[in-house]
C-alpha cells in the first residue's frame, strides 16, 4: 500500500456512483437497503454523549480554516484512500458496509462547531444515519476519470461543513474501485488501512450473507476528551515540557528548520509539486532491514540515518533535528480506530562528518528512545505555549524539517492487500516547505514528497531524492556508507542569497534501476 499523487492512479474508467450521507433525525427509521446495518455496527444508536470537545490537532486544524475563511485566502486538503473489489459489484452489501463503517467510528458522525471559544463535536446518533446511492457520470478515459476525483475531492471536502468525507466507487462489469477521501480532521494516514480493512471485511461478509464481525474499535472522542482533561490545564513551566524545552534551547526555535535551500519567501504561501518514486525494491529492502538489525537498528531508524547524512552531504549541519510524527494508537487499544492519533514531536541526533553507518545508527536509536519518554504532551499545547507568537499563524513559520515513515505490513488487512491493491494520496493546495512520507510495504521502500513549486526547491529535492536513493541502496548492498554519499556538490546554507552559487543539476540514475517511474504532479 502506497501513498502517491492521486493523478498517478492507473485507474480504469467506468460508472462513478457515490453514496451521500444524511440523518434521518425526527424520520422513521431506516429498514432498506440504505439505512439497515447489521447491529452490531450501529455504536450508540441511542444518542450520543453530549458535550464533547475536539482534541488539540483538531481544534487548531479547525481554527485555520475558521481564520483562513474569514480572511478570504482558504486553505484546502484532503487524505484519500482506494481499494478494488473484484467480480461486478454489489451495490446492496457495499452500501451496508459503507453504513456500518461510518456509524462505527463516532469521530465519522461528528459535526464541529465553535461554542464559547471551545470547538464542539457533536455526533450524529448512529442510528439516524443514512445513505443514498447517487449515479454521478461515466468516464471513458482514465486521464477523465483521475481529473474529475481530484476536483471532486477538492470541492467535496470542508473542514468546516459536515460531512467531512466522501464515498464512491467507479464501476465495471468484473471489478470496481472503491474511493473514500477525508479532511485531516477526521482520520489520519494510519486510519487509511483500516477503512481497507473494515469495509472490505464487511463487504465480504455481507455478500456471504454473514453478520459483520469486526473487533472493538474505541472512539476517538473518547482519545480526545482524555487528552484535554489531562493537558489543557498544564501552563510553560510544567516539568513534562522539559524536552521541548531542551530541543529548543540546542536549536534556538521551536521549529526545526529545513536545511536546503528551498527558494521561499518569508511568509508567503506557494503551490505545491506533489511526488513519488521507489527507493528500494522488494529485495533491496528486504537487504536494508537486514543491515539495520545487524547495527541493532530498525528499518525507521535505517531510513532516517540516510536522510540525515545526505542532508548534510547537501550542505545541511551534522546534527540532524526534525520533526517527526508518532502515532498514539498502541498506548490505550486504538489499534482499529479511526481519527487523528499523532503526535508530532523534536527528534534529534548526532550524524556528523566521519561517522560510520553503525554510529549513526547508534545515535537515531538514542535520539528516538530519548523522544519516546516524552511522548505525553501533544504537539499543539506545546506549540501553543512554547511558541505563542507563531502558533497565532496559520502555518508553521518556515520551512520545517520533517520526516515519516510507515510500514503497512503491519497495518490490520496487510495479508489480504495483494488481493485489494489499497493505495492512499495526500493532497494540499499550498505550502511554505517540504515534507516526506516513506512507506515500507511488500513491494519495496516508497517515498512521497509534497513541497513548494519553485526553481531551487525543484533542484534541491531531485538532487536529495537521487541521493537519498543511493544511500539507502548502498547500506542495502554493503551494510554502511561505503562511498561518499553527495551526487552534487553541497549547496548553498539556508539564508544565503540566492545568486551565491550556481544552479545544480539534479543527478540521474540508470533507468534499470527503478522497478516503476516517478511521478511528478505540479498544482
Amino acid at each position: 500500500m502506497r501513498q502517491f499523487p492521486l493523478e498517478m492512479h492507473q485507474m480504469a474508467p467506468g460508472r462513478v456512483v457515490e453514496w451521500r450521507l444524511r440523518s434521518t433525525a425526527g424520520a422513521p427509521a431506516d429498514t432498506g437497503g440504505t439505512g439497515d446495518a447489521p447491529g452490531d455496527a450501529l455504536g450508540d444508536t441511542a444518542g450520543d454523549t453530549a458535550g464533547r470537545r475536539a482534541s488539540f490537532n483538531q481544534d487548531k486544524h479547525f481554527t485555520v480554516a475558521e481564520e483562513s475563511r474569514g480572511a478570504d485566502d482558504p486553505v484546502a486538503s484532503w487524505i484519500a484512500v482506494t481499494f478494488e473489489v473484484k467480480g461486478a459489484l454489489v451495490e446492496d452489501a457495499l452500501t451496508r458496509a459503507l453504513l456500518a463503517f461510518v456509524r462505527r467510528h463516532e469521530v465519522l458522525r461528528c459535526e464541529f462547531r465553535r461554542l464559547a471559544g471551545e470547538l464542539a463535536c457533536e455526533p450524529i446518533a448512529a442510528a439516524e444515519l443514512a445513505l443514498d446511492t447517487a449515479p454521478v457520470a461515466e468516464f471513458d478515459s482514465s486521464e477523465d476519470l483521475r481529473g474529475f476525483l481530484a476536483d471532486r475531492f477538492k470541492r467535496s471536502i470542508d473542514t468546516l461543513s459536515w460531512p467531512l468525507f466522501t464515498m464512491g466507487a467507479v464501476l465495471r462489469e468484473d471489478s470496481a474501485t472503491v474511493y473514500l477521501a477525508f479532511d485531516h480532521i477526521v482520520c489520519d494516514g494510519l486510519s487509511m488501512p483500516i477503512v481497507v480493512h473494515e469495509v472490505q471485511n464487511a463487504y465480504e461478509a455481507l455478500c456471504r450473507g454473514e453478520e459483520i464481525d469486526l473487533p472493538p474499535a474505541p472512539s476517538y472522542l473518547d482519545f480526545a476528551e482524555e487528552q484535554r482533561r489531562r493537558y489543557l490545564s498544564i501552563a510553560a513551566d510544567d516539568e513534562r515540557l522539559g524536552y521541548w524545552k531542551s530541543f529548543m534551547a540546542r536549536g534556538g526555535e521551536f521549529f526545526p528548520r529545513f536545511p536546503l535551500e528551498l527558494g521561499v519567501e518569508p511568509g508567503r504561501m506557494y503551490p505545491i509539486v506533489n511526488e513519488a518514486s521507489p527507493l528500494l525494491d522488494a529485495g533491496e529492502a528486504e537487504v536494508f532491514e537486514k543491515a539495520c538489525r545487524a547495527v541493532d537498528g530498525k528499518p525507521f531508524m535505517g531510513v532516517l540515518a540516510a536522510v540525515a547524512v545526505c542532508l548534510r552531504e547537501a550542505g545541511g549541519p551534522g546534527v540532524y533535528r526534525g520533526f517527526m510524527p508518532v502515532s498514539e494508537r498502541g498506548r490505550a487499544g486504538w489499534a482499529n480506530s479511526v481519527g487523528w492519533f499523532v503526535n508530532t514531536m523534536p527528534i534529534e541526533f548526532d550524524a556528523s562528518p566521519g561517522r560510520d553507518f553503525a554510529q549513526v545508527m547508534a545515535a537515531v536509536r538514542a535520539g528516538f528512545g530519548e523522544m519516546m519518554e516524552h511522548i505525553d504532551v501533544p504537539f499543539v499545547r506545546a506549540w501553543q505555549l512554547l511558541a505563542p507568537a507563531e502558533f497565532a499563524a496559520r502555518s508553521w513559520p518556515y520551512p520545517v524539517n520533517f520526516f515519516s515513515y510507515i510500514d503497512v505490513r503491519k497495518c490490520p488487512g496487510a495479508e489480504r492487500h495483494e488481493d485489494w491493491r489499497p493505495t492512499s494520496h495526500v493532497w494540499s493546495a499550498r505550502a511554505n516547505g517540504a515534507c516526506s512520507w516513506f512507506q515500507r510495504d511488500a513491494d519495496g521502500l516508497h517515498m512521497n514528497s509534497i513541497y513548494v513549486d519553485t526553481a531551487a526547491a525543484r533542484r534541491t529535492m531531485d538532487d536529495f531524492q537521487e541521493a537519498l536513493r543511493a544511500t539507502v541502496r548502498e547500506i542495502a548492498r554493503h551494510g554502511s556508507f561505503r562511498r561518499p554519499v553527495a551526487l552534487t556538490a553541497p549547496r548553498r546554507p539556508v539564508g544565503t542569497p540566492l545568486g551565491a552559487a550556481a544552479p545544480l543539476g539534479a543527478a540521474a540514475l540508470p533507468n534499470d534501476t527503478a522497478p516503476y517511474a516517478p511521478y511528478t504532479r505540479r498544482s
